[in-house]
């Protein structure tokens, strides 16, 4: 193998595995559509050792968690089959796509995030 083309070879394969993983599977959803929705989980789920009022627990860092984890609990809340109150009324104001986008963008994201 000649020499530049190696070096071309090896460039090429270091520039397609640094680039990172925003181009999920459209199926999975929007990371971009799904960052611009999370605001709202921050104020809870972002803030390191919180604890709910009501009911009393601690709330779960959510950045990382895996997506079909995510879409299932959001799906649920929507549809009531999850009791938080506050889960339940945010998960009732989410379309589909809207649940699938969130999933992508959280679960891209490093767990420390």
């Amino acid at each position: 193998m000649h020499k530049n083309t190696a070096c071309h070879l090896a460039l090429a394969a270091a520039t397609l595995f640094s680039v990172p993983a925003l181009a999920a599977d459209p199926a999975q959803g929007d990371l971009q559509a799904g960052k611009s929705l999370v605001y709202t989980c921050h104020g809870c789920h972002g803030v390191t050792g919180y604890k709910n009022a009501y009911p009393n627990y601690h709330v779960p860092r959510i950045a990382g968690q895996n997506y079909d984890y995510l879409v299932a609990a959001l799906s649920e809340y929507k549809k009531g089959e999850r009791a938080h109150p506050t889960m339940r009324a945010q998960g009732e104001s989410l379309s589909d796509a809207d649940i699938r986008n969130i999933a992508a963008y959280l679960s891209s994201l490093s767990p420390s995030q």
